[in-house]
């Protein structure tokens, strides 16, 4: 590059002392005869000329050409002769760019370097320009020190070859990241540094910095810390708050980055009057508890963007879509008050001409038409929006969904809405083996058709297999059974268990059922499902039995039919479905035994899940979960194969699975007629693991017990434990880990503080 650069520099100097090209008279031009060309076309250059055919050329006129032609930068020489009437333009041609590479860059990925370059026109193809070249290694630098990366180094060399072409090599130093050593703000007098210090990303070394990487110095991270720490004040009534200036000094070597930070803090002010103007279409009653504003408070900026944000929201729910809600301060220095003013501007009401489905190549569209609560005709209603964004992703059936609105040319008051969305693999044959320490070795095989043929309906087969239990199914769902939304689920299965392998009384049970559910939709969140199945059921008494499990035996003579029906209520607010970070999810169950059944029996369980973020990372989580159920009729109680158990990673952790509550004459575990559990969970941030649905980590409390019966509860007998958990949803599988450590068990409890289930697929 740099014998290039100087072979440039001095044909730069030639040309600035060389003589231009004189001839001894000025002459009419004949003809133009162009020369040297290889790349560049004869009407480049007639277009860039200033010279026709018929012109009377002086010198002065041959000096503008040469200039001319020079500022197309297609040209390393250029020079103007004379043949008798004939201008002859002499060119020569600079090279072109046959490739591009890179090596040594690890932090940038080489498509970006490329797309950075080509976007100031520096590509395969394009005219090869030494000073753009050195122009672009210093572009380059640039990139790198915004990262960081202070100790950078490129050198682009220049190879050329046949055909007037050169091959551009750039060699980089990525160099190491520049570590903070200091973090100074200069100003401060309300607060300390250390608490300022704690709202920023960026951080001097700590025990885990190794890991995160905060201690590393990045412009645009710095740049987000100003603006977190301009939030801190402004939301604390500092409305004055400025930052008067930043310094970033680099250490000699380049290793290390001392970050002064001036304040300006002013003072505090507080709330005038609040006030809604301009034009608010719906009824101010309706908007005035939107307004997180109140006169006499300290001046909050997140406060007054939250109003302004919720006034829009509602007025987008009345049809007015692209609403404008204004906050206008008005700082009064002297009593230390800013009056704010909230002023609306609600814009024409919108309507939708058409919704239009893109990226369904094979869900039909009436699948995407049924989940949409913005209707074709309506007004645009946000909350509509987001709602049918919503339902569509709860199908399972797409991996993306985003919803924009189109205006339609020619008005002012109409758009369509288009709805993209990325399809995922309706199909799946999952084969997994693993190991859960509540059932043993595992084997499971599972056949899933999601969206069958299009229609949003789904199939599966599944095969599930352990020293326990070894259980077949098959189901078919249509989610829309009827137009109203109601499903309807045919489902059949078969089961064998060994209550031995599960550690509870020694039986065994052969189970072969078929059933049908009917889902019933009441609102968005809420549904019912009605049931009914009937099982035939084999009873053995194993070789140890206890007088609890031939007492069954003799009442149903081994084999028995089971006619059950089920009601079951839910209520799903959740986020997500798979580890959720906010809302609720409640359900309600109730399932009896109907006569003409060997056994007559009901059981019920209500059970309430809610998450509440604490923080931007920190989850509370608050689990609830009751059970009971009895024999009525002949059947004087519930069913010893019909019992709730207690104890277990799915329980109260720390104690064995099945472990807990009332035992046999076998000293066994039997489970009992009511059940009652209690969850609370921290989830934490992992600092060592960027943000993901793959980890999470958590501290607990467990509570509960089960009992012989709802008369035989005792607050004092619930077992309580503690500890943390883990989900890692990682590359072999699912793994859940548990470290309970119960905190009043009694002689006879069975503990087992390490807990975990493991699988994976193949």
């Amino acid at each position: 590059m740099g014998a290039l650069f100087l072979r440039r520099l001095a044909l730069g100097c030639l040309l600035a002392v060389a003589p231009v090209p004189a001839f001894a008279q000025a002459f009419v031009v004949d003809d133009i005869r162009v020369e040297g060309l290889r790349r560049v076309s004869t009407g480049t250059v007639f277009n860039e000329l200033p010279i026709a055919v018929g012109d009377t050329v002086t010198r002065e006129d041959t000096a503008a050409a040469i200039k001319s032609l020079f500022a197309t930068g297609y040209f390393d020489d250029v020079r103007i002769e004379r043949d008798g009437g004939t201008l002859v333009v002499v060119v020569v041609e600079r090279p072109s760019i046959a490739n591009v590479d890179f090596s040594g860059n690890d932090a940038v990925e080489t498509d970006e370097l490329v797309e950075s370059l080509a976007r100031v026109g520096f590509a395969v193809g394009r005219t090869f320009d030494p000073v753009v070249l050195n122009r672009m290694v210093q572009e380059l630098r640039e990139t790198y020190f915004a990262q960081g990366r202070y100790s950078a180094d490129i050198e682009a060399t220049v190879t050329p070859l046949e055909r007037h072409r050169v091959g551009v090599h750039f060699e980089i130093d990525e160099g190491d990241l520049a570590r903070i050593r200091r973090i100074n703000i200069v100003g401060n007098r309300s607060f300390d540094e250390e608490d300022l210090l704690d709202v920023f990303e960026s951080t001097t070394r700590t025990l885990f910095s190794w890991l995160t990487g905060s201690d590393r110095y990045s412009k645009q991270t710095l740049a987000g810390d100003l603006e977190r720490l301009r939030t801190h004040y402004l939301d604390r009534g500092f409305v004055n708050f400025s930052i008067d200036s930043t310094q970033v000094a680099v250490t000699p070597d380049r290793r290390f980055i001392y970050i002064t930070i001036n304040v300006v803090e002013g003072r505090t002010f507080e709330v005038g009057t609040v006030e809604l103007a301009g034009d608010l279409v719906v009824e101010p009653d309706e908007l005035v508890p939107l307004v997180d504003v109140r006169e006499g408070d300290v001046f909050n900026r997140s406060d007054v963007a939250s109003t302004a944000t919720k006034v829009k929201t509602r007025l987008g729910d009345e049809g007015y879509a692209f609403a404008n809600v204004n906050a206008v301060p008005e700082i009064r220095e002297d009593e230390g008050q800013v009056d704010i003013a909230f002023f609306v501007d609600p814009g024409q009401r919108v309507y939708v001409r058409r919704i239009e489905f893109r990226g369904n190549f094979q869900t039909r569209d009436e699948v995407l038409r049924r989940e949409m609560r913005q209707l074709e005709g309506s007004w645009v209603v946000n909350r509509d929006l987001d709602r049918s964004r919503q339902r569509l992703l709860q199908l399972g059936h797409f991996d993306e969904v985003r919803i924009e609105t189109e205006p339609v040319p020619g008005t002012s008051d109409q758009v369509d809405v288009i709805v993209h969305v990325t399809e995922r693999a309706f199909g799946a044959l999952l084969l997994s083996a693993g190991y859960a320490q509540d059932r043993g070795a595992l084997f499971d095989i599972s056949v899933t058709q999601e969206n069958l043929f299009g229609t949003g309906n789904s199939a599966s087969f599944t095969f599930n297999n352990s020293s326990s239990q070894e259980e077949y199914s098959v189901a078919y769902t249509n989610p829309y059974f009827t137009p109203e939304g109601i499903s309807r689920r045919f489902f059949a299965r078969y089961e064998e268990t060994l209550g031995r392998e599960l550690d509870i009384s020694d039986y065994s049970t052969d189970v072969a059922g078929a059933g049908v559910n009917f889902g019933i939709p009441t609102n968005e969140f809420d549904r019912f499902h009605v049931g009914f199945s009937a099982e035939a059921i084999d009873f053995e008494p194993g070789a140890s039995a206890s007088a609890e499990v031939m007492a069954l035996d003799a009442a149903t003579d081994g084999d028995y039919l089971e006619l059950i029906g089920s009601v079951r209520w839910s209520r799903d607010e959740r986020d997500r479905r798979i580890l959720p970070t906010r809302g609720s999810y409640s359900s309600a169950l109730a399932e009896v035994a109907l006569p003409g059944s060997g056994l007559r029996y009901f059981r019920t369980r209500l059970s309430h899940q809610r998450f509440f973020p604490v923080s931007e990372d920190w989850i509370l989580m608050f689990e609830g979960e009751a059970a009971y159920g009895d024999g009525y009729g002949r059947t004087e109680s519930l069913p010893l194969t019909r019992h709730f158990f207690a104890g277990g990673p799915r329980s109260v952790r720390g104690f064995k699975s099945n472990s807990l509550g009332p035992r046999d004459s076998d000293d066994r575990p039997m489970g009992g007629d009511f059940l009652t559990l209690a969850r609370a969970e921290l989830i934490v941030p992992v600092p060592f693991v960027d943000k993901s649905q793959q980890f999470r980590l958590t501290g607990f409390l467990d509570a509960g017990n089960v009992f012989r019966s709802i008369d035989d509860f005792d607050g004092g007998e619930l077992r309580y434990s503690t500890g943390f958990s883990t989900i890692w949803f990682a590359g072999i599988g699912i793994i859940t880990m548990s470290w309970g450590f119960p905190l009043n068990d009694e002689d006879g409890d069975d503990r087992q503080k390490f807990q975990f289930t493991i699988g994976t697929t193949f």
